[in-house]
């Protein structure tokens, strides 16, 4: 199937490209920022293949079509698509397919008008709407097709993105989407966070977010034992903790902050967030399937998600697996080769693949049925 365009529609990030491509064409923002030097939001640069961002982004205002995972700006999301197909990938909607990721539990509203820009204002061929974990899936069972998760069918898909993270069974290349669930915690929740502890302790950073998300990339890390990193912590300036990020107009010291941000994906509670931490998240997931899974589920998580590139995250994370799990069961954790671009990955596979055209909704199905009936076919394989 030709002029096939897959979409990772993140609320951070927006992976774009090509069917049968390795990789994304652009990577950008998904998002319109105003810097203080402007009056007017802008559209911001490519992070993909390289970045070639010029601007100073201090204290910029940022709007986004997406807030916690789910679309609620339609208007701005068309127009930051629309400069997605024509400026990026150059491509003419009415003569191509579109792959679009949505997360799971979106409500029928939000599909509809995400169904109403793809089909009436960019007026799309056809149309296929995948969960971000099925694609993860796809992909892993593809790159090592002698692994568990192939030859099994079967894999849990631990994705922690800009908005939230789940835990999603995978079988047969479906989500088990009644097994799923969601820690309502992700990037843009751990940068808030370290902009709180760095302007309470040292300069404020709260309109800082562009800054603060390169911090946190760049500095943070996963311990895997908290009380003896904060004995290390508590030494004074000569800690092996401390590092320095020099801002434009200053700079600034971490210490435990390093490790105290990733911590809430582990620990919500301790910082006053009434949510199971990760692994729970997990074991929670799995004890929903049937118990013939739960071996072949523990032995095959897949991790995805920019949150998931923290330093030491696989290994910490198994150490707080491996005691909610049965002795008898093999626990084995796999972190994906590119988080980030996982999800894209595996759409770029499924797209390519010959049955795919079969999953499409055209814009004639739509027309004629409408979006929720169209939306059984992507659950169904029918209208």
């Amino acid at each position: 199937m030709s002029n096939v365009v897959v979409l990772d529609n993140g609320g951070g990030l927006l992976k774009a490209g090509h069917a049968g491509d390795d990789d994304p064409t652009t990577v950008i923002p998904n998002c319109l920022y105003r810097p203080l030097s402007s009056k007017k939001f802008i559209h911001p640069s490519p992070l993909f293949p390289s970045s070639t961002a010029t601007e100073d982004l201090t204290s910029a205002a940022v709007r986004r079509p997406i807030d916690r995972g789910y679309l609620i700006n339609p208007d701005l999301q068309r127009d930051i698509w629309s400069h997605l197909f024509s400026t990026h990938l150059k491509i003419s909607p009415p003569s191509s397919t579109l792959l679009l990721t949505e997360p799971l539990f979106a409500l029928p509203s939000i599909q509809r008008a995400a169904d109403e820009l793809v089909f009436e204002d960019f007026g799309f061929k056809s149309l296929h709407v995948a969960d971000p974990a099925k694609l993860v899936h796809i992909y892993e069972a593809n790159r090592q097709p002698h692994g568990l998760a192939a030859t099994a069918q079967c894999s849990l898909v631990v994705d922690c993105g800009f908005s939230f993270t789940h835990a999603t069974p995978v079988y047969q290349n479906v989500a088990l989407s009644y097994a799923a669930k969601r820690i309502d915690l992700g990037g843009k929740a751990l940068t808030n966070y370290l902009k709180e502890l760095v302007s309470y302790r040292s300069v404020n950073v709260m309109d800082q977010s562009f800054i603060i998300d390169d911090v946190k990339e760049k500095l943070c890390f996963v311990s895997d034992d908290v009380a003896h990193d904060l004995q290390i912590a508590r030494r004074g300036k000569d800690n092996l903790m401390r590092c320095t990020y020099v801002l434009p107009d200053g700079e600034f010291d971490l210490t435990n902050e390093r490790f105290l941000v990733p911590e809430m994906l582990f620990h919500p509670v301790d910082l006053g967030l009434n949510q199971a931490g990760l692994a729970e998240c997990i074991v929670r997931a799995v004890n929903a399937c049937s118990s013939l899974l739960h071996p072949v589920l523990y032995e095959s998580i897949i991790l995805t998600g920019g949150s998931t590139l923290f330093p030491r995250f696989a290994e910490r994370l198994e150490l707080e697996l491996r005691p909610l799990i049965p002795e008898d069961y093999h626990l084995k954790i796999i972190t994906q080769e590119d988080p980030i671009l996982g999800v894209w990955r595996g759409g770029s596979f499924l797209a390519s693949s010959p049955e795919f055209e079969g999953t499409c909704v055209t814009k004639a199905e739509y027309e004629e049925l409408g979006s929720a009936r169209c939306r059984l076919k992507f659950a169904h394989g029918k209208v």
